[in-house]
């Protein structure tokens, strides 16, 4: 296991942690980090553009002219492609631009995100956000204490039901930081169905949209026992 360095909110180290290689160094997989990162983008894309075929634009029942005699082309309908207010050849319709993405395709692609910002020492560890109020210039000291201005962060962990008061303030705090998004990272474990519920913003597109990787340290625990 890799030993990473685990830093408070002022940029100083107060331990080692090990992570896990089978979630923090696996094989980097570029396909599937493309194709993770394509779905997520095509899921977003709402699909309702619509414009009108030639049978669907109103009036043109009745042919323009003779057939013959006239001197113009042959026309048989005021609403076909080639006339103003006609209808659209081959017009979209509305539609979904999701695929098919395999659970361990999609795994694998996280995994991979995840051990590359590792490999770019672009992943940074905090003991824990401390926050008794959202406030936007603390969090902009501490992104600045650790290197890391342009952030993807990651709260929660340790099988909580919701977001604790501080990670809640930690959320707000980073929301209107310029080039900086938050998620959370939550187990939440149901005993009576024996069964384990995820619930994460966690995702590969914004892994590798945003320079650097800052997560707590109970959500790096979290993240291990989900997908180790």
């Amino acid at each position: 296991m890799a030993s990473v360095s685990v830093l408070n909110m002022d940029g100083k180290e107060v331990e080692k942690l090990d992570i896990n290689d089978a979630v923090f160094a696996a094989p980097i997989n570029e396909h599937l980090l493309h194709k993770a990162a394509t779905l997520q983008l095509a899921n977003r894309r709402q699909g309702t553009q619509k414009a009108k075929t030639r049978s669907e634009v109103r009036g043109g029942g009745r042919k323009p002219w003779r057939q013959k005699g006239t001197g113009h082309a042959r026309q048989g309908s005021i609403r076909s492609p080639q006339w103003t207010g006609g209808g659209v050849v081959f017009a979209p319709v509305p539609r979904e631009y999701g695929f098919k993405m395999n659970r361990k395709e999609k795994e694998a692609a996280l995994k991979s995100a995840l051990s590359a910002k590792v490999r770019d020492e672009k992943l940074v560890i905090i003991d824990e956000f401390k926050f008794d109020e959202p406030k936007t210039k603390t969090m902009a000291q501490t992104l600045d204490a650790v290197g890391a201005k342009k952030a993807f962060i990651v709260l929660g962990g340790d099988a909580q039901t919701a977001p604790t008061d501080a990670q809640k303030n930690a959320a707000l705090s980073a929301r209107n930081l310029e080039g900086v998004r938050s998620t959370y990272f939550l187990r939440n474990e149901d005993k009576d169905a024996q069964k384990v519920d995820v619930t994460s913003g966690l995702n590969v597109y914004d892994i590798l949209k945003y320079d650097t990787l800052v997560i707590e340290k109970n959500a790096i625990k979290a993240i291990e026992e989900v997908y180790a």
